[in-house]
């Protein structure tokens, strides 16, 4: 049986609330499939060949999907079939072909004035960026081009009236729009720089993937893994969705695609409504944590820690699949509860017959995966990897690509980046108020003050902060500016707190006790044989600002003072995930319970618990060499991790293999904190370990007693 069977066949569902609601019509969709098809070639062309000035390119991606949304997206929704509006938006678009045009031919004049701004260089920087907060409204809605002018008139207005910290004296209009519009720090800058690269080339790849039936492919392969197992149903939402979440880079868009079949599977099979739009959000949720594609994080990430992308995915692996073991131990738990025994018998799917008619789509992510390793590019990479697909398919003869499906994918991988690529350009005005008046610095003294310099405190501010934002912020956007506020504030805080311990250890190599000769040399003998933590705190405390960087890299290593940034990052980036499934917005959720049929607000809820993963997890990445630890420290992390978060999940539900006395729980708690807390001794986490396997021994004999 395939995933289009009668029994597993999407339900009439509207969705509409979740979905953008776009303009069509003969002539529009005609010229939208046109364009898109072009842009698709465009950025292909500028990703393997072309040699032209970043902005211009960064111009022409903005115009190219802003005009995409233009002509999709109406300004209000009751507008869609009025002739006046396409009237305006068609002025949009020309204005956006002017912008390109101006840039590449009046560039150089603005800088021959010696950057002065005449009539022209005001009318096109101000209306380009007006152009761009209408149409982050038009497919994000207003809290970003809120944010957006909030931070742009903190540098020309109110940031001059503020005092303490976050003062600043402020910039002028003219100065502020060609950091905007003109410099590579503003809307044309290292943001959109990904966006037409990296991201815009695994959005493409992913398109070709699912036109290419792989989506299809997920879905058999993952019931004929998971259909057999107790409370399989809620498995395959758990494989199905984090495969599918890795190509397509959106959890709403995951679960819109996979929930109407794996939703409906879980209810046939006894799972609660409500328990099955959980699983799928959180499911859907964790796909963006999910190696090799992990939506337009990992390439942002690469970008601000100058660390390469193969070794984001790779670090990003082991925490992903603790993370989905956590949501998959909820699913069982729940099918003891429930006596969800049921499995698809009557029409399973047999695991070679789904490898024997969809194994070619393997080829692609695996050529994908080569090229990454062998030291390629993202965009290469992920370039070649289409031309794979397009190979592949000919090797089945019911999914082949021809032409007309090599053009199809092409327009429907420009649309699908339409929204995320005015995003981001717009976000690029963000940061370049960030990075000019050091706010961010700025804001991470003031988280580390607020927590009094606990790297736990501080993660809970981080969390409070993603999730306000997240109300308003896709993940992405939200990432990005949590990243570039908080993401020092967290590198200081755990590389000071690897450096205090080799300091109260006395294992400081040479290079870094020289440096603590300049400071206080008395402290050179205490500093070879150990100190007193407090001891070292102080010492610490008195190595002035610009020595601080220099000392990490002497005592920590190079490579390992990279490892921690790129944790900080990922913290950040994971607890960026959580506004997906924690209400009162979690859009991801809403979806689902669209699919189910369940309260909206109650199905939050219960994501919001089955993605616990999302907080747990980042506080192992923080205290524990998760990300970058050598190969049998990551071993030994996985193995307590898998069964510290079971542990975790039994005490939380009440049940393991079968239901827990408050006693049993407890127990089940404190195991959970033997094998998860960072730093306990080995003997400890065994203790944990054997507690934990005697309760689901115990458990599982009652529970087969009493079935």
């Amino acid at each position: 049986m395939t995933a289009s069977s009668p029994s597993a066949a999407p339900q009439e569902i509207d969705l509409e609330e979740f979905e953008t609601k776009h303009r069509s019509g003969p002539w529009v969709n005609r010229f939208v499939f046109t364009l898109s098809i072009f842009l698709a070639v465009a950025h292909i062309y500028i990703n393997t060949i072309a040699t032209l000035p970043e902005l211009w390119i960064s111009a022409f991606h903005f115009a190219g999907f802003g005009t995409l949304c233009a002509l999709l997206i109406p300004a209000n929704p009751k507008w869609r079939d009025s002739k006046i509006a396409m009237l305006c938006d068609s002025a949009i678009v020309f204005a956006l072909i002017g912008m390109v045009l101006y840039i590449i031919f009046f560039e150089d004049a603005l800088y021959a004035r010696g950057v002065t701004f005449n009539n022209a260089d005001w009318l096109v920087s101000s209306v380009t960026v007006l152009l761009s907060l209408e149409l982050i409204r038009r497919t994000s809605g207003w809290f970003i081009p809120l944010l957006i002018i909030i931070a742009l008139t903190y540098v020309v207005l109110w940031g001059s009236w503020l005092g303490g910290m976050f003062a600043f004296p402020g910039l002028s209009l003219e100065t502020l729009l060609y950091r905007s519009f003109f410099s590579t720090d503003g809307m044309f800058g290292s943001i959109s720089r990904i966006s037409w690269s990296f991201v815009f080339m695994f959005i493409l790849f992913g398109a070709f993937l699912v036109k290419s039936g792989a989506g299809d492919f997920i879905i058999d392969l993952s019931r004929s893994l998971a259909s057999k197992m107790i409370g399989g149903p809620g498995f395959v939402a758990v494989l199905g969705s984090g495969l599918m979440g890795s190509v397509s880079g959106s959890s709403v868009a995951n679960t819109v695609s996979t929930g109407v079949i794996t939703i409906p599977l879980m209810r046939k099979a006894g799972f609660p409504a409500r328990f099955a739009a959980g699983v799928e959000a959180a499911a859907s949720t964790g796909g963006q944590l999910m190696p090799p594609v992990m939506g337009a994080g990992a390439f942002i990430m690469a970008s601000y820690t100058q660390v390469s992308y193969v070794t984001i995915i790779s670090v990003a692996a082991i925490p992903a699949l603790l993370y989905f073991l956590s949501v998959g131990f909820f699913v069982r738990v729940e099918a003891k509860r429930s006596k969800v025994i049921a499995t698809e018998s009557d029409d399973a799917v047999n695991i070679s017959q789904v490898f024997k008619s969809g194994w070619h789509h393997i080829v692609p992510l695996a050529v994908l995966v080569t090229l990454l390793v062998q030291g390629f590019t993202p965009t290469y990479a992920a370039g070649i990897s289409i031309l794979a697909v397009i190979a592949a398919s000919f090797l089945s003869s019911k999914h082949r690509m021809g032409p007309a499906a090599v053009l199809d994918a092409m327009a429907q991988g420009a649309k699908n980046m339409s929204t995320t690529a005015v995003l981001l350009v717009g976000i690029g005005l963000v940061v370049n108020v960030i990075s000019t008046t050091g706010v961010g610095n700025t804001f991470s003294l003031l988280i580390t003050n607020w927590a009094g310099g606990s790297l736990f405190f501080t993660i809970i501010l981080v969390a409070i902060a993603s999730l306000i934002l997240g109300m308003g912020l896709p993940v992405t956007a939200s990432y990005i500016v949590l990243g570039t506020l908080s993401a020092p504030a967290l590198f200081n805080l755990i590389a000071e707190g690897q450096l205090l311990d080799m300091m109260a250890s006395g294992s400081l190599p040479d290079a870094a006790n020289a440096i603590f000769m300049l400071v206080d040399p008395s402290a050179i003998a205490s500093l070879a044989q150990g100190m007193p933590m407090e001891q070292a705190e102080a010492l610490l405390a008195q190595v002035p600002a610009d020595f601080k960087s220099m000392l990490m890299d002497q005592a920590l290593g190079t490579q390992s003072v990279a490892m921690i940034l790129v944790t900080a990052h990922m913290i950040i980036f994971w607890l960026s995930q959580d506004s997906n499934v924690t209400p009162p917005v979690c859009l991801t959720a809403f979806a689902a319970a669209a699919i189910a049929k369940t309260p909206p607000m109650l199905t939050g809820l219960t994501a919001w618990k089955l993605a616990k993963g999302l907080y747990i997890i980042p506080l192992m990445m923080a205290y524990t060499p998760l990300i970058g630890g050598d190969t049998a420290t990551l071993l030994h992390l996985t193995f307590f991790g898998i069964f510290g978060m079971y542990a975790l999940v039994a005490a939380m539900e009440g049940y393991l293999e079968d239901k827990l006395s408050i006693y049993s729980r407890l127990i089940a708690l404190i195991a959970a904190a033997m094998m998860l807390w960072p730093n306990l001794d080995l003997w400890i986490q065994f203790i944990g370990l054997a507690a934990f396997l005697v309760l689901f021994v115990i458990g599982n004999k009652s529970y087969k007693k009493n079935m």
